[in-house]
């Protein structure tokens, strides 16, 4: 791993960027960005739609290291190009953005009130790619329904094995085992969560890095501790459906925990928008998020 990026991630003041819509996610992030399934045909016409809509957002003088630690990206993102640099290098090396690659191939049949990870076919092959592209880190999510302690636990098994698996090629896992915010438990099965998280982290070697996206906590200040384990880089929350004023007014009530957040960062831009508006649009997003990450 890159220690410049490492010490980026571990130290400095910021939020994540989650640009890593796939294929299921990627006509409903579209949509809302005003472009309807009308307007492309096939999945190679809808994926360049929507690397003209990253490229847009990454290119802004408002997406900037200033308030933005790294950026997440898809798998097709990461091998196309922006301004003639692939895309994780133009991040680190004209913004100053750590670059980091999801590679969970999306959620199984839920069973024990969660919804595991897929299997990762190809998952060695796409790991040397991330590290050929000068990616740092990856991320890969799965889903908890209710507190159920079984169904948690094969979770957080699941994720602690396939990060391992991931650091050995010596990038950062970012492990996203996200409580539903439907969730009548949430609360319960949050705590559930932080027992087997710490159960796997004082198993680990202290010398191991990895990085935790958990949905914002019903309880505040539920991941403090987590954070002062030295295997952890970063705890980074998720906003889960919520409207970005929720999401941050929560996230702000969480000491140390920063945004990693998707919809609420791209809420509010669209494609009609003319450049002034847009940049306009896309730095007070980015100004709400960073504030409630860092200033607390």
């Amino acid at each position: 791993m890159d220690a410049r990026q490492l010490e980026r991630m571990a130290r400095g003041k910021g939020f994540v960027a989650a640009l890593d819509q796939s294929g299921g996610s990627t006509p409903k992030a579209l949509e809302l960005y005003g472009i309807g399934r009308d307007a492309y045909g096939s999945d190679e016409e809808m994926f360049d739609l929507v690397h003209a809509m990253r490229t847009r957002i990454i290119t802004s003088p408002s997406f900037t290291s200033e308030h933005i630690l790294a950026a997440i990206l898809f798998e097709d993102t990461m091998d196309r190009k922006v301004d003639g640099a692939y895309t994780g290098d133009y991040l680190w090396d004209e913004k100053g953005i750590v670059p980091i690659l999801k590679v969970d191939k999306g959620l199984a049949t839920e069973a024990n009130d969660v919804r595991l990870m897929n299997d990762i076919p190809g998952l060695d092959g796409l790991l040397e790619r991330a590290v050929g592209r000068h990616i740092f880190g990856t991320k890969m999510r799965s889903v908890i329904g209710h507190a159920n302690r079984g169904g948690i636990r094969a979770i957080v098994d699941q994720q602690f094995a396939v990060g391992e698996q991931i650091a050995a090629r010596g990038l950062v896992p970012i492990l996203e085992p996200e409580v539903s915010i439907l969730s009548e438990d949430k609360a319960d099965a949050e705590a559930m969560l932080k027992e087997e998280v710490i159960r796997h982290l004082v198993a680990l070697p202290t010398d191991a890095r990895l990085m935790l996206k958990v949905s914002i906590p019903s309880v505040d200040g539920l991941y403090t501790d987590v954070m002062e384990y030295p295997q952890v880089v970063r705890v980074v929350a998720l906003s889960g459906g919520y409207s970005r004023d929720e999401a941050d007014a929560r996230l702000a009530r969480n000491p140390g925990l920063i945004a990693s957040f998707s919809r609420a960062l791209l809420q509010g831009l669209t494609a009609q928008q003319g450049k002034e508006e847009f940049d306009r649009t896309l730095a007070e997003s980015v100004g709400e998020i960073y504030r409630a990450s860092v200033e607390k």
